[in-house]
């Protein structure tokens, strides 16, 4: 089974295929874990936990 199937490759077992909506999909899902990761250390700061 591979991880990443290239556009061109003609396979089924793969979980992931680079084309443009799983890159999308990865951009998306980083930057909401920043921001959350952001929100925590913001919330840390406030409460003076750091």
């Amino acid at each position: 089974m591979k991880f990443v199937k290239e556009e061109d490759e003609e396979r089924r077992d793969y979980i992931l295929q680079k084309d443009t909506k799983t890159k999308l999909g990865a951009r998306i899902i980083i930057f909401t874990l920043i921001v959350l990761v952001g929100a925590v250390v913001a919330s840390g700061i406030h409460f003076k936990w750091f």
